[in-house]
């Protein structure tokens, strides 16, 4: 790589200088950094190929911002573009099929804490594939109402098609490959296509079903769009989803006529070959000019091909070496550094994690992710809780100039939320809390993680619509997190109307899984900030004396509370007196449990009725998830 370097006469400073930087060797590809207003495109591809994909990108988002006429489009997880000079360079980093690389032009790798999008850019057209996943994150970030996946779908693969000419953009040209599929395969019934939810094998598996259902879902919003029926999706998921109305009647009131004249009417439109097609004038301000244009020193290239690699769940192992390897190279690379840290957070190795953290803030103390991956290493050492107001507000100053670095980044507003609520702030812990869900306004996580706010603030109305909300998630992980809290919310009101006092804490000073075992094994499964391995380190087994933890739905029981047994502080044992039934009910932590009907949990009580939500962990025994004294 072309480099000038001026001579100084300290051959110290000298010898510092040269070993900051490490040329390419001979055969390595030579990598740029273009960045555009609002994208970093890294490419081994040349600068001409660097710019072309910014500029793409610039494009899409534009016409995404005009067609929701939304002045501001965000996008709600950081986002990195690579695009590689060569197939063989991109096979190196996509999913393995029974142990080989499967085949792509791009690629899009999704994770809570950062995404990327990966070209191949010696291909005719790398660019739908990864427009469809695209449109998925400008959804997430931009839209709020509730949808079913065939809408999500359909949307990203129309989206995914548009084409920017000059001063004309063109929305809606037919996508081939959804094409080809109905024409070859066939279609599905309609009703059966509006049934499918996140959690359906349709959606999951792939094979036949599963394009089907990509390619009619693309059929179905182009009709839609060109039946000019847009007005009529909102009363559509109206009656869907908030009535829980079955998927033939809304059709029938939302559209006019039954599933079974939509599906002849589908079929004609798709048999006609008449797609219309919808150009627009190009939005003003995308910029196409100003970008700018750097070479990359090959540890910085290595630790950025590295960092693909430790978020695909085929290259996690194979991503610490490469890290290790950039250090050899530059022992000092902050994004190395930061690499390793969260290598070793997903591993729950807090020690090995905080050293690299540490390391990483004094080479580069402005890197809004390495601020909060300190902050949510400290907040997993030590749960969230007001006793530890030292390590508070450490965690409350690294989230603040995190986000100040990154005024988007979603994830650290909804942990420093926690923070102030901690801290006893709890007006900017709403007030933080709900910029997280602006950010991010599909992210339920987000709004459980709110509703638990409001009920922390005694806002119980406001908790209760988000959590009635909630439960009509198609998600089941919500579902399951939101009844018992629901039920709790309730309860809450009832008693402080009737003044009986009300003392709620958050569970855990965590927030919620938003989607319950995904994720890749060995990767974090987190939503808003909570980081779960699939692997839990040794520590973290259960003591001899410890109940396990519950598993199964939320239960509850009311019965007499004859013992409260603390010798395992801070966690403690109830035993209650159901029927002809005594149990054994297990807190892990009796300074956060939620409390409802007394100022606070205490060991001392006894021959207290008592309404207990748990989970069942082996016969009359069970995890506490709330105590009511009544």
């Amino acid at each position: 790589m072309g480099r000038h370097f001026a001579m100084w006469s300290c051959c110290c400073l000298l010898q510092t200088l040269l070993a900051l930087v490490v040329p390419a060797a001979a055969g390595e590809p030579e990598w740029l950094e273009v960045r555009s207003p609002h994208f970093s495109v890294v490419t081994d591809a040349g600068e001409k190929r660097g710019r072309e994909a910014a500029l793409r990108f610039e494009q899409m988002r534009a016409v995404f911002g005009a067609l929701l006429t939304k002045a501001k489009v965000t996008i709600p997880v950081p986002l990195q573009i690579v695009a590689f000079r060569n197939t063989k360079e991109m096979r190196q980093f996509v999913p393995l099929w029974k142990g080989k690389p499967t085949q792509v032009a791009g690629l899009f790798e999704g994770n809570q804490d950062r995404s990327f999008i990966m070209l191949d850019m010696s291909v005719e057209d790398p660019w739908q594939v990864v427009f469809h996943e695209y449109a998925h994150q400008l959804l997430n970030g931009n839209t709020s109402a509730q949808v079913q996946p065939w809408f999500d779908e359909g949307f990203a693969e129309f989206f995914s098609t548009i084409k920017v000419n000059g001063k004309e953009a063109d929305v809606g040209l037919v996508s081939n490959n959804d094409f080809l599929v109905l024409q070859q395969t066939g279609m599905m019934k309609i009703a059966d296509l509006f049934r499918v939810r996140q959690n359906s094998s349709v959606y999951n598996e792939s094979g036949d079903h599963r394009s089907v259902f990509y390619a009619e879902s693309w059929l179905v919003v182009h009709y839609i769009y060109d039946k000019q029926w847009v007005p009529k999706l909102c009363p559509y998921f109206d009656l869907a989803l908030d009535r829980r109305m079955p998927v033939e009647e809304a059709i029938q009131q939302a559209f006019g006529l039954s599933a079974a004249d939509l599906d002849k009417a589908l079929r004609q439109y798709f048999s006609r070959h008449q797609f219309l097609y919808y150009p627009i004038p190009a939005p003003a301000g995308i910029e196409s000019s100003g970008y700018t244009v750097k070479p990359l020193a090959m540890p910085d290239a290595k630790a950025v091909l590295a960092d693909m690699h430790l978020h695909s769940p085929d290259y996690q192992e194979k991503a610490v070496t490469e890290f290790e390897d950039v250090l050899k190279l530059q022992p000092e690379n902050p994004a190395a550094l930061r690499g390793l840290g969260y290598a070793y957070l997903v591993k729950q190795d807090f020690r090995t994690a905080g050293e690299y953290f540490k390391k990483a803030t004094e080479h580069d103390s402005k890197d809004p992710r390495v601020l909060y991956y300190s902050a949510l290493l400290a907040q997993m050492e030590g749960k969230l809780g007001g006793r530890d107001r030292e390590r508070l507000a450490v965690i409350k100053k690294q989230l603040e100039n995190s986000i100040a670095l990154d005024p988007e980044f979603a994830d650290a507003y909804s942990l420093l939320a926690f923070t102030y609520m901690s801290l006893g702030e709890p007006d900017r812990a709403l007030q933080t809390m709900s910029k997280a869900v602006a950010l991010n306004p599909r992210n339920e996580g987000y709004f459980f993680n709110l509703a638990e706010i409001y009920l922390m603030n005694h806002k119980y109305d406001e908790a209760i619509a988000l959590l009635e909300r909630l439960q009509k998630s198609s998600n089941p992980g919500i579902v399951a997190q939101a009844g018992p809290a629901l039920a709790i919310a309730r309860n809450a009101k009832l008693a402080a109307a009737a003044g009986v006092p009300v003392h709620i804490r958050s569970a855990s000073g965590e927030q919620v899984e938003e989607e319950v075992g995904s994720g890749p094994p060995g990767s974090p499964v987190a939503a808003g900030n909570k980081v779960v391995s699939s692997k839990p380190p040794e520590e973290s087994a259960p003591a001899e004396n410890e109940a396990p933890k519950g598993v199964g739905p939320p239960k509850f029981l009311k019965g007499r509370l004859v013992a409260v047994d603390c010798s395992t502080a801070p966690g403690a044992v109830l035993t209650v007196i159901s029927g002809a039934k005594t149990w054994k009910l297990h807190m892990r932590d009796s300074v956060h449990v939620i409390v409802i009907g007394a100022d606070k949990f205490s060991c001392g009580w006894t021959n207290q009725r008592v309404a207990i939500n748990y989970r069942e962990s082996g016969e009359a025994s069970g995890e506490i998830i709330s105590v009511e004294i009544q």
